[in-house]
């Protein structure tokens, strides 16, 4: 099963030189009109530790936010653990399985994606992107990492910009988060 097709924002993670860092535009559409400029889409959670991004309905994305929130909680120490818990939760229940959301989690070992199809997938160069112009940022992001100096929170601002020029669903209001890895050289 395809993941669903979500036209709304742009969500980055990067992990680069010990530093893992997320970011997303600040666009908010409704159907063809931008209805907010600068909404945040990145959050952290755990009490700093684990950072969040979604993409597609914002109804959705916090009823996943918070669901996600009470997994980490009841696992703290093991992010993926929490990430897997929502998934199979996503996938399982009724109501959960019609949320039209994607989101993306991060801690300092981790970036994982999560949807309602039961999927968790770590990408394995440790770049993610989820939206709409998911794909635009992942491949800028690709780029910058294999060929320039810049820091992962600078390849997120960077390969945002390039997808906010290119989707109509994102915008240049951008908020990075970032986190230390726990191991460099899985950065």
């Amino acid at each position: 099963m395809a993941l669903p097709r979500i036209r709304s924002t742009t969500i980055l993670t990067v992990r680069k030189d010990g530093v893992v860092a997320m970011g997303g535009d600040g666009q908010v559409s409704l159907g063809d009109t931008v209805m907010k400029a600068d909404a945040r889409k990145v959050r952290l959670l755990g009490e700093g530790r684990v950072m969040t991004g979604f993409a597609g309905s914002a109804a959705d994305a916090f009823a996943l936010l918070e669901r996600f929130e009470a997994k980490l909680k009841d696992y703290p120490q093991n992010m993926p653990r929490a990430a897997t818990e929502l998934a199979k939760d996503w996938r399982m229940d009724r109501a959960l399985r019609r949320l039209e959301a994607l989101i993306t989690v991060a801690d300092a070992r981790d970036t994982l994606l999560i949807s309602g199809t039961g999927d968790v997938i770590q990408p394995s160069d440790g770049i993610l992107g989820i939206g709409s112009g998911g794909n635009y940022a992942t491949a800028a992001a690709r780029a910058l990492a294999m060929h320039s100096s810049l820091s992962a929170e600078e390849i997120v601002r960077a390969a945002l910009g390039v997808a906010a020029d290119i989707c109509v669903y994102s915008n240049h209001n951008i908020v990075v988060e970032t986190v230390q890895a726990v191991d460099p050289t899985r950065a």
